[in-house]
């Protein structure tokens, strides 16, 4: 049986997973309304990333109350992903930035690399 905790604990555990749902479903919305990758490239990386640190702390947060002790192992969550996003999030850029440039994507118009007229 889990033991209950007191309410200034589960508020703002609450709070944090609405801001996180929040996020995510602004993440969604921007996927959905940009119309080029290079646009659509950006909620997911940024809002979803602020939606799973929300959700992190309130995961310390819980389970450190409800443990009478730090409970960090929700930081190696965060951690893989503040090194893992912004790495996908330029392989993909730069992914479509080639595909654009070589004429096998019908996506907007970039301009042409470096030291090219």
């Amino acid at each position: 049986m889990i033991n209950a905790l007191p309410w200034w604990i589960e508020v703002p555990v609450g709070l944090l997973l609405l801001l996180s749902g929040g996020f995510a479903l602004a993440a969604a919305i921007g996927v959905l309304r940009f119309k080029s990758f290079f646009m659509r490239m950006h909620p997911p990386a940024l809002a979803f990333t602020l939606a799973s640190w929300a959700a992190s702390l309130a995961t310390i947060l819980y389970f450190s109350a409800l443990e009478q002790g730090l409970a960090l192992q929700a930081w190696l969550i965060i951690i893989c992903l503040s090194l893992t996003v912004p790495v996908t999030t330029i392989m993909l850029a730069r992914t479509a930035l080639f595909r654009s440039r070589t004429g096998q994507s019908s996506e907007d118009v970039v301009p042409p690399a470096l030291g090219q007229p």
